[in-house]
């Protein structure tokens, strides 16, 4: 039993790293340098940051989230860099929550496989939910923001200028490069995202070459190695987590205690979500599953938006970067909200 624990948890590390981390983690680690390296703190502070407007900044955070299709894992470099670059904390945990439980690329993969009213039922769900993740971190960890916080050390201030039009185009750039290799390819095998990561890669490499300054390509690489040696070891231990976890998981349990639309069906949907880890795109064919297995749509729903908002391996690093404390106040907070949304949606909706 041990040794076939031993094969689960290693199988999953070997297709998380094959599938996800050159596409995605790669990408994101570099936008993430870049945006504290680059970005004027003003500028983020201006619309995110903790004096802003909330309705204003929670809009603009829970908005452009759904234009990142992003797992659990991935978006945490990018939250974690626009964090460190000013943004209040709610912003940022909105971005944090939203980006994998309800991208558009998701949502339209969604729609094709389990109906429209499933999609429209997890957009309501999901912007209700970074809603109350917004207002609940800002109102635990206000007054405690970047400033604060032991953070990399930020590119020099005092510019003259909120972003060089260059450094613009470099970011837009990275974002490309980690939504291309997903938003291009659908459905196809996995070395057509490499060639399109490897194309954006080169084009990102041969501007930043052409037209910065090495000793900004060094701060940037820098920035982007804290996040790399922060945030990666933790997610390949977490990752060999769940997929021990997966191996111990009784199918058999769907239909005895995920049945029907109840309030214990949907917590146990959001926990099983909550602790395994679903790339974007994977949460919807492995819901269909369970569906046809004899899951209810509430707690199906609550698998949906827990499974790729959060898992195990990133419960770890949202602790490892934001601290644990933030983590402890955020994962009992999408467990308890994603259970409502389930409840809720199953028994007065669907």
């Amino acid at each position: 039993m041990f040794q076939e624990l031993m094969i689960a948890g290693w199988g999953a590390v070997q297709d998380y790293v094959a599938s996800h981390v050159l596409t995605c983690l790669v990408p994101a680690f570099f936008l993430a340098g870049a945006m504290v390296t680059f970005i004027d703190r003003n500028l983020i502070i201006s619309h995110l940051g903790a004096r802003a407007s909330k309705p204003k900044s929670f809009s603009l955070a829970a908005g452009g989230s759904f234009l990142v299709a992003a797992c659990s894992c991935t978006v945490i470099p990018v939250a974690s860099g626009l964090y460190f670059a000013g943004a209040g904390i709610g912003p940022a945990f909105i971005l944090l929550w939203t980006a994998p439980s309800s991208n558009i690329l998701s949502l339209i993969y969604t729609g094709n496989i389990l109906g429209p009213g499933m999609v429209v039922a997890r957009i309501i769900a999901a912007l209700t939910m970074a809603t109350l993740v917004g207002l609940v971190m800002q109102a635990v960890f206000e007054g405690k923001e970047p400033e604060a916080e032991a953070a990399p050390a930020a590119a020099p201030e005092g510019k003259g200028e909120i972003i060089s039009r260059q450094e613009l185009v470099l970011l837009f750039l990275l974002l490309c490069s980690l939504l291309l290799p997903n938003y291009l390819v659908i459905n196809r095998p996995y070395i057509y995202k490499v060639i399109v990561f490897g194309v954006s890669a080169l084009a990102v490499a041969g501007y930043a070459w052409k037209v910065m300054e090495p000793e900004k390509i060094g701060i940037w690489l820098r920035e982007t190695w804290w996040f790399v040696k922060t945030i990666f070891p933790l997610l390949i231990g977490g990752v060999f987590l769940v997929g021990i976890i997966g191996r111990l998981l009784p199918q058999t349990w769907i239909q005895q205690w995920l049945g029907g639309n109840g309030l214990l069906a949907s917590f146990i949907g959001s926990m099983i979500g909550s602790v395994s880890y679903f790339a974007t795109l994977t949460e919807a064919p492995f819901v269909d599953t369970m569906m046809k297995m004899g899951m209810g749509k509430g707690p199906a729903l609550a698998l949906l938006l827990t499974g790729p908002g959060i898992s195990l391996p990133s419960w770890i690093a949202v602790g490892r970067v934001f601290g644990w404390k933030k983590s402890v106040v955020y994962v009992p907070t999408i467990i308890f909200s994603g259970t409502v949304m389930g409840w809720f949606f199953g028994n007065f909706i669907f």
